[in-house]
């Protein structure tokens, strides 16, 4: 059981930067963006390829280069082609596929074993235990990544971005480009994504086409899970809380299937419940809130 923990704990904190993207595009944009589920996958192959060849490191920064590109993709179809946000990002992801597998050789998954990785490489460098060296990498990566993104979004155009995403009328007003700012954004979470998708390929030490599926609700589910633990006081805070997020759902789903009430198969049920949980603690915590402010006017009222 300790194993399947740290597990769960590698596994948030390789897939955190995905829902870092997620974040930026559902929270700071307000866009519905499903390209993740084939920026993800893109990041995968594109990084496994380059690893193979060896040069893991070159391959993190391949894929979250490819992660950009996609997420460019899905802007412009966005900005310029007018499509709505939701089609274009289903358009993005379903071409995608076939662009991983063009990467891949037209082969649907490609092997990594044996192969030089960011955390072998950590791991031969420090002598520690293969957990805690791979614990260790994927926090110094997440946290670097949170905090080139939580400058970014403190300077001139990560304000205008911020801006365009509460509101794009008063933006457009002052003469900012919003298909710009928009474009940018996607693919910045896009990239985060992409990167994401490298770590995986390392972590699981293999590319498959098909494990992209159902990304973005994995995504979701952290990012209300992460809010839900650590609140919505600061943008610093919100980065902060979809690495925490990421990893507190690894951790539910660890223990939801290790225990015997559920069977395995029963996976996306447990995320659409931890969802629902997550989802649901903000109104009850006003629902009591409002019950306490009333019963305490009551006794002053007496």
């Amino acid at each position: 059981m300790t194993n399947q923990l740290l597990g769960a704990i590698e596994l948030g904190l390789v897939y955190g930067l995905m829902v870092l993207g997620v974040f930026i595009t559902f929270r700071i944009l307000k866009i519905p963006d499903l390209t993740v589920d084939g920026s993800i996958i893109l990041g995968m192959s594109s990084c496994a390829v380059v690893t193979n060849a060896g040069h893991p490191i070159l391959g993190l920064i391949v894929a979250a280069i490819s992660g950009m590109a996609a997420g460019t993709v899905t802007g412009v179809l966005q900005t310029k082609v007018k499509v709505p946000p939701i089609l274009a990002g289903i358009l993005t992801m379903s071409g995608l596929y076939s662009i991983a597998l063009l990467i891949m050789n037209g082969s649907p998954n490609i092997s990594l074993l044996g192969a030089d990785t960011v955390f072998s490489l950590f791991k031969d460098l420090t002598g520690l235990s293969k957990h805690t060296s791979q614990i260790i990498t994927g926090l110094i990566i997440c946290g670097l990544v949170v905090l080139l993104i939580e400058l970014f979004f403190r300077s001139h155009l990560g304000l205008c971005i911020r801006a365009t995403g509460d509101n794009e009328d008063m933006v457009r007003a002052t003469s900012i480009n919003i298909n710009k700012m928009k474009c940018i954004a996607l693919a910045i979470a896009n990239g985060c994504v992409g990167l994401s998708g490298g770590m995986a390929s390392h972590y699981l030490h293999y590319s498959d086409v098909t494990s992209g599926s159902g990304t973005i609700v994995i995504g979701f589910a952290a990012v209300i899970i992460g809010e839900a633990v650590c609140g919505k006081r600061s943008l610093k805070i919100g980065f902060i809380s979809t690495i925490v997020g990421s990893v507190l759902y690894r951790i539910f789903i660890a223990l939801a299937i290790n225990t015997d009430f559920l069977p395995n198969y029963f996976l996306k049920l447990i995320t659409v419940i931890i969802i629902t949980i997550a989802l649901a603690i903000g109104p009850v915590k006003e629902l009591i809130a409002a019950s306490q402010n009333k019963a305490r006017r009551l006794r002053e009222d007496a």
